[in-house]
This record gives C-alpha cells, sequence and structure tokens, in this order.
C-alpha cells in the first residue's frame, strides 16, 4: 500500500494512534511545527540527526516524501500536509491524555488548560487565576492565548472564555453577560487635543485602529462613513498593541469599559457604545466529572460577571 492510499483509508487515525511508529508521527509533527528539522528537534528534545532518521524512516513507511527542499528552506508535500490535522487531533489528545491523568477526578490537583482571546487572557484573567491558584495550590494552569474559537471536542483545551454564544455540541456553557466598549484615551491627550463629542469631532484627532481591515468598526452606532486603514492614525491589528497605543496617550482607541476605567482613562462620546460582546464560559460536559474543572469553571463564571458589572457602573 502506496502513501496516499494509507492516509485516505478510514482506519487512518487508529493506525496512526496505534502504531508503534508514534514516535516518528510525534517527530512529523514538531517539524511541521517548527518548519525545520533543527527546530523541530528542539521541539522534542531530541538531535537534529536523530530527527531527521525519523522522518526518513517515516517516508520509507509511507512510500512518499513528507518533505522537499527549497531555496525557503523544508517545504512539506501533500502527503504531509494531508497528515497535519489527524497530527493536530493527535497531539490535543496526547495532552488532554496527561491533563487529566495529572490528577484524580475528584481532587484538586493537575493540570488545566484555559484559551481566551490576548485581551482576555492578558489584562482580565491574570488576577482571576492567580486568585484560583492561591486557592488551590495544586492546580497548573495553562493559557491559550487565541482570538480563533477553538474546538473544545478536540480537547485543545479544557476551557473556554468565548465572545460568541457556543455552536459546538456536547458543551456546557455559562453566559456571563455583556462586555461593552466605548472609546477612550487619556487625560494627558485630551488636554492637549480637547475632547471630541461625536464622531465628526474625531477628524481632528489621531485615532487608533487596524491596519488590514476595519473588522466591524464600520458597524458603530452613528457612523455614517466609509472606514478603511486609511482611517486611522496608528494602525495595528493585534488588540494589545492598539490597546498599548490608547493607554500611552496616542490618540483616541476602542477599549473595554471596565479596562479603560482600570487604566484611568477618559470614556470620550460617553453615549456611543462601540461593541458589546457577549461573553460566555464553555467546557466540555465530559468534564463535569472533574472537580477542579468544575471548580475552575464556577471561578471564571463568578471573576468574569464581576468584571462585566465593573464595567456598567458610572
Amino acid at each position: 500500500m502506496n502513501g496516499i492510499a494509507f492516509l485516505r483509508t478510514p482506519a487512518i487515525q487508529y493506525r496512526m494512534a496505534n502504531s508503534t511508529d508514534w514516535d516518528l508521527f510525534q517527530s512529523l509533527h514538531a517539524v511541521m511545527e517548527a518548519g525545520s528539522l533543527s527546530g523541530g528537534a528542539k521541539l522534542r528534545g531530541l538531535t537534529q540527526p536523530t530527527l531527521g532518521r525519523h522522518i526518513e524512516a517515516l517516508e520509507r513507511k509511507l512510500g512518499a516524501p513528507l518533505f522537499v527542499r527549497s531555496p525557503r528552506g523544508l517545504q512539506p508535500t501533500e502527503l504531509a500536509l494531508e497528515l497535519k490535522p489527524h497530527l493536530l487531533e493527535m497531539s490535543a489528545a496526547a495532552q488532554a491524555a496527561l491533563r487529566d491523568a495529572s490528577g484524580a477526578a475528584d481532587s484538586v490537583l493537575g493540570s488545566i488548560r484555559i484559551t481566551a482571546s490576548e485581551i482576555v487572557a492578558v489584562e482580565v484573567l491574570p488576577p482571576i487565576l492567580t486568585d484560583f491558584r492561591e486557592q488551590h495550590p495544586g492546580v497548573v494552569i495553562e493559557l491559550m492565548v487565541s482570538n480563533i474559537a477553538e474546538d473544545l471536542s478536540r480537547r485543545v483545551a479544557d476551557i473556554a472564555v468565548r465572545m460568541t454564544p457556543p455552536t459546538q455540541g456536547a458543551l456546557v456553557a455559562r453566559k456571563v453577560g455583556d462586555i461593552t466598549l466605548g472609546f477612550f484615551a487619556t487625560p494627558e491627550y485630551l488636554a492637549r487635543h480637547g475632547t471630541p463629542m461625536s464622531f465628526e469631532d474625531l477628524d481632528g484627532h489621531a485615532v487608533v485602529g487596524f491596519d488590514s481591515a476595519a473588522r466591524g468598526i464600520s458597524d458603530l452606532p452613528g457612523l455614517n462613513r466609509p472606514v478603511s486603514r486609511e482611517t486611522f492614525t496608528f494602525r495595528s491589528d493585534s488588540d494589545l498593541a492598539q490597546l498599548a497605543a490608547v493607554r500611552a496617550g496616542f490618540g483616541v482607541g476602542v477599549c473595554q469599559d471596565a479596562m479603560g476605567r482600570r487604566f484611568g482613562l477618559t470614556r470620550v462620546m460617553p453615549n456611543v457604545t462601540a461593541f458589546t460582546l457577549t461573553t460566555w464560559v464553555v467546557m466540555h460536559e465530559n468534564l463535569k466529572a472533574s472537580r477542579r474543572m468544575r471548580l475552575m469553571f464556577d471561578h471564571l463564571v463568578a471573576g468574569l460577571t464581576a468584571y462585566v458589572a465593573e464595567g456598567r457602573r458610572g
């Protein structure tokens, strides 16, 4: 059987997961993630020659090459690209198994992997997670920072904080409320340049926004004008970079209401809500039997509910 036929059989995941060649597939996954043999070797804790032998052995078993060398470096073949989603699922399952095995179901020992957007992960969750750690010192917390809604059915993470309603089945979900975002600037910036009271007033101000796309800014209430990257004086597709620019006094930008108050920013155009993000805490229903997962789920719900309420204060 050649490599492509082997890949496309319905039993591919079973064959991969139960084969004595599991070590070889781990090496392939490492090279795919790192983009090079040297990087893959570092990820696996192996020497580069050993990892190279793993790839060669796997290519012989599959009967087809997995990489070709080019001036741009190591390039995956069609076979390697077709294997990639299976490798990702295998890696996620293996990591989930390690987390599950790290503590008994009725204990508060072991690992918990949480995924959240970059703003929430960096600016909102740390004090909430610190409080949980103080209460439960036997827990190891893994925080996955991503603006992509990860598929929890694949156990890429145990618990997710999401800004959209969950659509996948077999999930336990709790709505914690609506996070509102408005326009903010530092008091120092406003003292130098004045306070805008309307969208028209923004024409005379430095505006912080996106680089490659408006990403919904054109849907702001009352904004009846085209928006492009040229609208913004500071451009970045990183939410954290935009927030940092506003906090540094670069100009006016969108910020979560609670966060703006925490940072001592001033809300301009106070009657305008830029966005409303409905916030959920979600986990796979199979994790309900784990005490540490339930405790973390409830702790996140309580902490984020308090954060949402903070944003509603005058």
